[in-house]
């Protein structure tokens, strides 16, 4: 039995067992054990904490872009809502000037018929006047044909103009 190598590796193994208990590893081994457990809590509650922030940022994040979104849409609404009155605006100022110009015409072709009507007037007074004239100068003669002849052409002109 004292022959066989397992033994001496046991006697080996409870030997320098002994020589570490007596030199302290044990206590420096579980110290540094301690020493990590510790370093591996601490970044585990640094990763805990990281990630609460992070998730009251997204939380932040999302409560900002709903808002955006929100506003936008309300810009847009009113955007569009202006547009549609500045159209309506335009297209009702488009249907007074048309009314206007349509009015001017109008009148101004109203006022060019009165013209023409006078000038016709005009000129048949002026025709009747010659062709009374002609016919009175060759039938009446003299002093009295001349003063009828005024007198006439004066009464045509008054009732036709």
């Amino acid at each position: 039995m004292f022959f066989d190598p397992e033994t001496w590796v046991a006697v080996a193994f409870v030997i320098l067992m002994v020589v570490f208990g007596y030199l302290g590893v044990f206590k420096s081994a579980m110290t540094a054990l301690d020493h990590r457990a510790e370093r591996i809590k601490a970044e585990l509650d640094d990763a805990a904490r990281l990630k609460q922030e992070a998730a009251k940022v997204l939380a932040d994040y999302k409560a900002r872009s709903a808002t955006a979104e929100r506003e936008a849409a309300d810009i847009i609404a009113n955007a569009k809502a202006e547009a549609e009155r500045i159209a309506a605006d335009a297209k009702a100022k488009m249907e007074d000037f048309v009314a206007r110009r349509t009015k001017t015409a109008e009148s101004k072709i109203a006022l060019a018929e009165a013209q023409a009507l006078a000038d016709v007037r005009a000129a048949a007074a002026e025709a009747a006047v010659q062709a009374a004239s002609t016919i009175l100068s060759q039938s009446v003669k003299g002093q009295v044909a001349d003063d009828l002849l005024a007198k006439g052409i004066n009464e045509v002109r008054q009732k036709l103009n």
